[in-house]
């Protein structure tokens, strides 16, 4: 028998782990695709912009060749940041370097935030499909078992089809959740070589707006 089969044969409870581990697995690779392809387009654009940025004569000159690099606003947010101001507010208490700190950190938490986007879901279901899959094994060995005591003979013939037909929901469980496993990890390694360059070039940013800051006018 077949897992369509069996789902079309099974009972409500059997349906619904079926159904919920097939959600499960949509949802994984809709995030795993989605992500792979934001996170590899990002890599590039976070490399070019930076470089962008310091090949460049001015702060102004530097924005508009960042705002055609940086389609997913990761970099361009942070040099924005550099240029608000609040007088009048706390924000603007303090001198310009805590100032700085301060709105770069932020800006650099907007992006990170974006960049983790899915990876919940990822771990969520990495962790809990398998337990999914075996509360379908159980049932279904619970009422294999039952059918057959029902019936009034037990013959191992008997027992292994059901027994072995209820197992699939433990394999099911482990196909949905190996996959998001390895793409969690994956992606996580890929977004933490993002979040190096980030921070990074957000350090060199203040110490460039600091020193800007600090010259006379």
């Amino acid at each position: 028998m077949n897992a369509v089969q069996l789902f079309l044969q099974g009972d409500a409870v059997t349906r619904s782990v079926a159904l919920l581990l097939l959600a499960m697995s949509v949802g994984s690779w809709v995030v795993i695709l989605w992500k792979s392809w934001l996170l590899h387009r990002a890599s590039g654009d976070v490399v070019r912009c930076v470089a962008a940025f310091w090949q460049s004569a001015t702060v102004a000159e530097a924005l508009q060749k960042l705002k055609a690099f940086d389609r997913e606003a990761l970099v361009v947010p942070m040099v924005l940041a550099t240029k608000i101001e609040a007088p009048g507010t706390l924000a603007a208490a303090g001198d310009k370097s805590q100032q700085l700190t301060r709105v770069l950190r932020d800006a650099l938490h907007a992006a990170l935030t974006k960049l983790q986007h899915g990876q919940v879901l990822l771990a969520t279901v990495g962790s809990t499909a398998p337990f999914v899959g075996l509360l379908g094994t159980v049932w279904g060995i619970y009422h294999a078992l039952t059918g057959i005591a029902n019936a009034g003979q037990v013959t191992i013939d008997k027992i292994s089809g059901p027994v072995g037909e209820a197992l699939i929901m433990t394999a099911a469980g482990l196909a949905v959740a190996i996959p998001a496993v390895l793409a969690y990890n994956v992606l996580g390694r890929a977004i933490g070589r993002i979040e190096a360059e980030l921070e990074g070039f957000a350090r060199d940013l203040r110490e460039l707006a600091s020193s800007q800051s600090a010259r006379p006018a």
